[in-house]
């Protein structure tokens, strides 16, 4: 199986909202679907998802067009959808029942998925009683419940805490295990960068940037180094003219503009015995990148 979007396009009021966005799941995993808010990424799902028309292009799955009817899909928005006033095991089973599931199936894996999500005890409790960590994780259980092919996942850890972020990490893995094709959209780069091998940035619904993370990475020259010793070098940063940009005790951040000068520090800091823990020249982060490419269009 495999999704692919193919120059599809989508106006509203006489606003191009998304301009001849293309790009292809061939396997399973998680794509990254970035940009700023207002960039089209919301409208790009709901058109994949046959949520709303698209004005042109081609979506297919499986080499078929997409149909909300014959598409698997599972969807968790970025927007809140619980009803506050219903009882969660009773939205839950009205989802799954959505997703053409008979009531013992659906019930099944409610349970499975409340054991896997720790929020068993909260089944029977109004959804207003719940706090927005939980919240977020029946949203996500709606999305999986009825087991689709194709997760389209936005902002899937807002309102999580760190132990709630792990375990919602853990069953995105679980998915991918699985052969589940995921769509992730998220503010938060060092997510993105876990999870995805190929990412699109858009950007006022345009593509500004695609393709295979590693190599769009690798493209780009080293910006920074991390060194973590035991004495005070700055001495030797003023001498190469390192600026610091974050620094915790000795361990230091710096911004790099010449690898050829990290290297030189390296052979100066042996050469006077200076003991170090971790001297790494690294690659710009999706963040650095995402700012790169967006951050000035949108000041």
């Amino acid at each position: 199986m495999s999704l692919k979007l193919e120059n599809v396009s989508k106006s509203f009021a006489n606003k191009l909202a998304v301009d001849r966005v293309s790009f292809t799941l061939e396997k399973p995993g998680v794509f990254g679907l970035l940009g700023t808010n207002g960039a089209g990424k919301t409208t790009t799902i709901r058109m994949l998802l046959g949520i709303i028309n698209k004005d042109s292009g081609e979506i297919t799955w499986d080499n078929h067009p997409v149909d909300r009817k014959t598409v698997n899909f599972g969807y968790l928005p970025e927007e809140r959808g619980v009803y506050p006033k219903t009882k969660i095991f009773d939205q839950l089973m009205y989802f799954a029942e959505l997703k053409g599931m008979d009531k013992v199936a659906a019930t099944k894996s409610i349970q499975e998925w409340a054991k896997k999500l720790k929020v068993e005890e909260y089944l029977d409790m109004l959804a207003e009683k719940l706090s927005k960590g939980n919240q977020q994780k029946i949203q996500f259980m709606t999305a999986v419940i009825h087991d689709p092919d194709l997760v389209v996942l936005d902002e899937p850890f807002s309102g999580l805490d760190p132990v709630n972020t792990e375990l919602i990490r853990d069953l995105i893995v679980e998915l991918v295990n699985r052969g589940k094709y995921i769509i992730m959209s998220a503010h938060q780069m060092a997510t993105i960068e876990e999870f995805c091998e190929n990412i699109l940035i858009l950007n006022r619904g345009k593509t500004v940037l695609q393709g295979n993370l590693d190599n769009i990475k690798a493209s780009y020259p080293a910006n920074r180094l991390k060194i973590n010793v035991h004495v005070d070098i700055k001495e030797y940063l003023q001498k190469y003219h390192l600026i610091i940009e974050n620094q915790a005790g000795h361990n230091y951040i710096l911004k790099l503009q010449d690898e050829a000068i990290a290297q030189k520090l390296l052979s100066d800091l042996i050469k006077h015995q200076i003991n170090l823990d971790k001297f790494e020249i690294m690659k710009p982060t999706l963040n650095d990148i995402f700012i790169e490419k967006v951050g000035a269009q949108n000041a």
